[in-house]
């Protein structure tokens, strides 16, 4: 009896993950679901203008080079 309520006990299942592996090759619930492969899509969905990608482009250059300056105001600091 006290095996059944270690294994319906998801506390002590917690703490013993090698009953959690039995518990799961046990479970018909487990072994009746369907499985597929799902894959990102390849593309987005929304396609970017020429402008809206050189746009995003010169956005990250001037984070990245507000970053460099904020490292190297930082290393003279220190």
């Amino acid at each position: 009896m006290k095996t059944i309520a270690l294994e319906l006990n998801p506390f002590s299942l917690m703490m013993e993950p090698e009953l959690v592996l039995q518990t799961m090759e046990r479970s018909q619930q487990l072994r009746g679901l369907r499985r597929h492969k799902l894959r990102p899509l390849d593309k987005p969905l929304i396609p970017y203008t020429k402008e809206a990608l050189a746009s995003r482009a010169a956005f990250d250059a001037a984070i990245d080079a507000e970053d460099m300056e904020a490292l190297a105001d930082s290393d003279f600091l220190n």
